[in-house]
Formats: structure tokens, sequence, C-alpha cells
């Protein structure tokens, strides 16, 4: 049976920008990490200490309009969505993630930039299989009128979101994505964060939206796009809200082998249908084996070579930790 390999970054880069809720500028450095060391925040304070944070699910202190990420001593960095996105979006296992601040740069609002910046980097494999999480039955939570699932799925990540908004130029989109690097990069990547200006003064009243301008947001008011350039797609909302999914869904700390389905979801509710998950003990496995769609993309790369391609068997690599 032939395994994919975990990768990391080639080497370190480095982008700076403003946190779109803080305000506050950051410089952002992204560089390689050792196998199985998954996505690690490093946040250096004032007096050159260091705080550390792993990507996953038990780090996750708010949800609030981003998701927030934290120690015992409170939070570490904040608005870790997009970067987390733009890593296991491109196909990365294992990198560190270095900040001066208390929020990752918000960029232009989408991961476009954090993408060109692995492709800076490059991405090198590791010596070490991929493991995945696989999904083995359904998981549902459901907040209000807002409802998410975690379903069995071979073919890899399987994203399909619906949204529904009051404001008629948002109302209702629905979208769907089969996760791999390309369709990441070609379809999620360049799609910016979004909200309404009717809303700003109350965000501005409760701490948020600082940083936000019509450089990093897609700001709609009741009847126009307030942006001069408009909207990169005409769907541009639900596809932000898949790109938040796959950054949100990123902390389960491996690759995920499911189908994830949501209606009118958002940060809250794509953490609580992983730690639902996470907390069934039966409900998940670790496994060195790509999912099928990668076995059959690789095969008929071989068939059209005079190749064969052999093995595709699930291996379980260990049963979940539930300590």
């Amino acid at each position: 049976m032939k395994f994919s390999r975990q990768k990391t970054l080639r080497s370190h880069v480095s982008l700076t920008g403003v946190g779109v809720h803080s305000g506050a500028d950051v410089h952002l450095t992204l560089g390689p990490a050792n196998v199985d060391a998954g996505f690690v925040f490093i946040r250096t304070e004032a007096d050159g200490t260091e705080r550390k944070v792993r990507a996953q699910a038990a780090s996750v202190s708010a949800t609030a309009f981003a998701t927030v990420l934290g120690d015992k001593n409170g939070a570490v960095v904040s608005t870790a969505e997009h970067v987390l996105a733009a890593l296991r979006g491109m196909g990365v296992d294992n990198a560190t993630i270095e900040i001066d601040g208390p929020e990752i740069p918000i960029m232009d609002g989408s991961a476009a930039a954090f993408v060109a910046a692995i492709d800076r980097a490059g991405v090198v494999e590791q010596s070490a299989p991929r493991r995945y999480i696989e999904v083995l039955k359904p998981v549902e939570v459901t907040l209000g009128r807002s409802v998410g699932e975690l379903r069995p799925y071979a073919g890899g990540f399987r994203a399909e979101v619906e949204i529904d908004f009051a404001n008629p130029l948002i109302g209702r989109q629905a979208y769907q994505l089969d996760l791999t690097p390309e369709t990441f990069r070609r379809d999620i990547a360049r799609a910016r964060t979004f909200g309404c200006m009717k809303d700003v003064a109350e965000l501005w009243k409760a701490g948020y939206a600082r940083g936000a301008s019509f450089e990093n947001s897609v700001v709609f008011d009741e009847d126009r796009v307030l942006n001069a350039e408009g909207l990169r797609y005409a769907d541009e909302c639900v596809r932000h809200k898949v790109l938040d999914v796959v950054g949100d869904l990123a902390l389960a700390g491996l690759p995920l082998m499911g189908l994830y389905r949501s209606v009118r979801g958002g940060h809250k509710l794509n953490h609580a249908v992983l730690t639902a998950l996470m907390a069934d003990r039966h409900a998940w496995r670790v496994v060195e084996v790509e999912p099928v769609a990668a076995r059959r993309a690789r095969a008929s790369v071989s068939d059209a070579v005079g190749g064969m391609l052999g093995g595709g068997i699930v291996a379980p690599a260990f049963a979940p930790d539930v300590s």
C-alpha cells in the first residue's frame, strides 16, 4: 500500500498587515515544522517572552466573529481561521505561525495572501506518512436555527454550506467543495470576509472591526455593494463561509476524511460540531491512507503513462486518545 506523506514549508516567509478586529499592526512569519507537529502559533510579547498554542479544538477560547485560540493565561491569537484554511487547503500538515501581536493580519479579507506566501516558501514532503481523521458515523449539532453535521465520506473532505441572510443582496446561497489544493486555490482562497454597514456601529461598540475597511472586507448596504470593485464571485459570501469551515475544522489537528454540512453556520457552530466529533470515541479514528478521490486521481495519472497503482485498504494508525 502506498501512502501520501506529510508536508511542511521549505523556508520561512513573512507578511505584515492589520488585525481586522484589534486594528493593530501585526508581523507574521510562516515556517517549517517537524513531523507530527501540526500547526503551532508562537506569539512574541513586547518583553520578548513567547507564548505557544497548538491549533487544536481544545485550544479554542472564543468564537464570536472570529476563532480565538488561548491557553490557561488567556487568549494567544485571534482570527486564526484564514491562515489555518490556507495551510490546510494547500496540503500543508506541519508549520509554525509566528506573530508579534494579538491577531492574525486580515490582509485583503481572504486567504489569498497566505496562499501566495505558501507558494513563495515552497512545500516539501517529510519522512512520515500523512495521517487523517476518518469520520465513522454522523455527528450533528443544532444551535438555534443553525445546524451542522459531520458524516462519513471516503472521498476526502467535502463541505456543503448554506447561508441565509436577511440582507437581500446576500440572501440564501449554497456551495459545495471537495477540498484539494487546486479547488481551494481556484474556488475559495480569494473569497473575502463580509458584513453589513448597518452593523458597523454595534461591532465598534463591542470592540470588534476596529481594523475593518473596504480594503479587507466586502461591505453591503441594503441595496448595493459599497466596495468600488464589487464582488469577486457572485456567491462570494458563501464561498467565504466555506473558507472559514476549512480553517475552523483544521483544528481537528489532522486532515479530516468526512463530509461537513452546515446551514446558517459560523465559527461557533463549526467548533461545536468538531468538539462533538472528538468527544465521541466511536465517531472517528486515525488512519494512514489517502482518500479514495486522491487515489483515483493518482491512478488516472499512472494509467495515462502505462503504470499501475496498487493498494486501497484503510489502515488504522491508532484509536482515538480519549485520556
